[in-house]
């Protein structure tokens, strides 16, 4: 694989991360190095997709980058879970949600159209992703309602019992969802674009190839994820931010780089049916599968269970980006300031969470 050279030498902060774990070094130190060391693994997964790609068609390759890209995401909460750092996993969740529907697809459309001026995708397949997106934050809002008002001091049983059936509910929506996709509509998900042919260069894989960097590359990802996550809460006492901010900010953003890369990089070729389905199809994924599954799991590795109760400035930010993106991606066709809109949506909401004083986030 051909990798650019500025992209290639961040390897090199694999070993230094490892090394400045083993010798202790201050929580910053280490949480931007494997911050870093995460953007060429990313890079990795993007090529990788691509070649699986060519092979499967632009909605199951978008399926696949956002499986394999949300893998550090889902380690960072497990890692999360275990120390018993709810906030940060509830963090995690809605700032993945964020990242991937504002900045990752705001990115993709505004270098997509700098550099293609107009780009048309399928808008069928952008409805049914927008309708899924509102149906996920809306089952989201629905636990964290129900304890505002009915248990805001304390978990109570009905609400353990409201969240393990909304898990199992949101996993038979999402298994249906991708029948859906991938089985009994997959014409309604067929790419509207023209790929530039240009970009397309450089030897085609063989499988076992493609799909062993894939898993590889994941792999490593979420090695470098834990470490990241260890020095999060460090990391946000020693700069004086927030857990929440680090968690749907920070942990959100570098967590999801695999599947942002993979957007832009789809965007800027001319894909993007593709670029789309990376950022709504994550973002899907990590509220009917990604919070559920943690859901369930807390069970077993979490202090106490974890309950699915946002705060209001949580949900609210959710709600607003689903809205905003649903009607910025609904016609079918982007250009540099579809971009910058979502962009500028994401920057509001990322400035409100930084100056949010902790009490202002619950309830």
């Amino acid at each position: 694989m051909r990798l650019k050279f500025s992209v290639a030498w961040l390897f090199v902060f694999i070993p230094i991360t490892l090394a400045l774990e083993h010798f202790g070094v201050a929580d910053p130190l280490l949480f931007f190095s494997a911050a870093l060391a995460i953007v060429p693994i990313a890079h990795l997964i993007v090529h990788a997709t691509e070649q699986l790609a060519t092979r499967t068609g632009d909605a199951i390759g978008g399926l696949l980058n956002a499986t394999f890209g949300n893998a550090p995401e889902l380690i960072i909460a497990f890692v999360a879970l275990k120390a018993g750092l709810f906030d940060m996993v509830l963090g995690s969740i809605a700032g993945a949600i964020l990242a991937n529907l504002l900045l990752a697809l705001g990115i993709a459309f505004l270098l997509g159209g700098l550099r293609h001026h107009d780009q048309d995708y399928n808008p069928v397949a952008a409805r049914v992703y927008s309708s899924m997106m509102l149906i996920a934050v809306i089952s989201l809002a629905v636990p964290s309602a129900f304890s505002r008002f009915f248990a805001p001091e304390e978990t109570i049983r009905q609400e353990m019992l409201l969240n393990i059936g909304l898990a199992f509910v949101l996993l038979t929506a999402y298994v249906l969802y991708l029948v859906f996709m991938l089985k009994t509509h997959a014409g309604m998900f067929a790419s509207r674009g023209s790929p530039d042919q240009a970009d397309d260069h450089g030897p085609h894989w063989s499988l076992p190839r493609a799909i062993g960097s894939l898993v590889g590359a994941s792999v490593l990802a979420a090695w470098m994820s834990e470490i990241l996550v260890g020095a999060a809460e460090g990391t946000g006492t020693a700069l004086g931010m927030s857990q929440l901010f680090i968690g749907i900010v920070f942990l959100a953003v570098v967590g999801g780089a695999a599947e942002s890369l993979s957007a832009i990089a789809m965007a800027r070729k001319n894909r993007v049916d593709m670029a789309v389905g990376i950022a709504l199809g994550s973002s899907i994924q990590i509220a009917l599968f990604v919070a559920p599954v943690l859901v369930l799991a807390s069970y077993f590795v979490a202090p106490r269970p974890l309950d699915l109760a946002f705060g209001r400035a949580e949900v609210g930010a959710l709600f607003i980006a689903v809205l905003i993106g649903s009607m910025v991606v609904s016609d079918g066709r982007s250009n540099w300031y579809k971009g910058v809109q979502l962009i500028t949506v994401y920057a509001i909401i990322a400035l409100m969470f930084y100056l949010m004083p902790d009490l202002a986030t619950t309830g």
